[in-house]
């Protein structure tokens, strides 16, 4: 259980599943790691999907019910610009996975980062 009140730069309803079901089964050391990220680049971001249970994630994602969101080791970042490109360097030192979509509306791109394995992919 986190003791979200020792994280620094996120709340616990920011990561929380958007189905209503309520859960956020985050790992601590995943979003620890994602703190001290956000506390290294001076600027702020949003986290637009943290934990998924395993249904949700089958309803939003083709990972099915145990994609990359439902481990608590995984969120989407919604940011662009250079600033995307200083959370993309900055990430890349820290976690293993690293998904970009950058295309679009400035409003929709993401990053997303995993703790899962070594690899990096586009949307």
């Amino acid at each position: 259980m986190i003791d979200w009140g020792t994280i620094e730069h996120f709340s616990e309803s920011e990561f929380t599943c958007h189905c209503g079901c309520g859960e956020t089964a985050m790992e601590e050391s995943f979003v620890r790691k994602l703190d001290n990220v956000r506390h290294d680049l001076g600027f702020p971001f949003v986290i637009s999907s943290g934990y998924r249970c395993p249904e949700y994630n089958n309803q939003v994602s083709s990972t099915g019910l145990d994609g990359p969101h439902t481990t608590g080791k995984a969120a989407d970042i919604v940011i662009s610009g250079r600033n995307a490109r200083r959370l993309l360097t900055a990430a890349s030192q820290v976690f293993g996975g690293i998904g970009i979509s950058q295309k679009g509306e400035w409003a929709r791109r993401f990053i997303h980062v995993d703790d899962l394995d070594t690899r990096v992919w586009t949307y």
